[in-house]
């Protein structure tokens, strides 16, 4: 009987659901660089709640790099519940300007995130691979 509830509460942990982009805006938008703030909604299925300490992710635009984001950040990610990671991504213009800037005019881009997350409980700590890709409803000038 303890075998049976040590293996069912060693299961492996289900995947972060992502869900949704919201408040994207651009700030310090020159000629050499920008910040472009956003906040990923996502979804933990699991039973039972983790905290996000840090991000290392590399933006994509329909295959076209935008830029990058390396946070040390705190979010507490409840049980069964929805949370948002506040993102703030550095851009990189000139890639920008020379390969993207057709897409930020589409109604709708591939948008893919690539890096890793580091995520645990209790003061332990993983880092996760992440490779996401979504398409996504994006305009920056609503």
């Amino acid at each position: 009987m303890l075998s049976t509830a040590f293996l069912t509460s060693c299961r492996e942990p289900r995947d972060l659901e992502f869900k949704e982009f919201k408040n994207l805006k651009i700030e310090n938008l020159n000629f050499s660089d920008a910040v472009l703030k956003v906040d990923l909604v996502y979804n933990n299925p699991n039973n039972f709640g983790l905290q996000l300490s840090s991000t290392d992710l590399d933006l994509y635009v329909d295959s076209s790099f935008l830029g990058h984001s390396a946070q040390n950040i705190q979010v507490a990610i409840p049980r069964k519940g929805v949370f948002t990671v506040p993102l703030e991504v550095k851009l990189d213009i000139k890639n920008l300007l020379k390969n993207g800037l057709n897409s930020l005019f589409s109604k709708q881009v591939a948008v893919r995130l690539l890096g890793k997350v580091k995520v645990g409980k209790g003061g332990v700590y993983k880092n996760f691979n992440v490779d996401y890709t979504s398409i996504q409803n994006f305009s920056l000038f609503k």
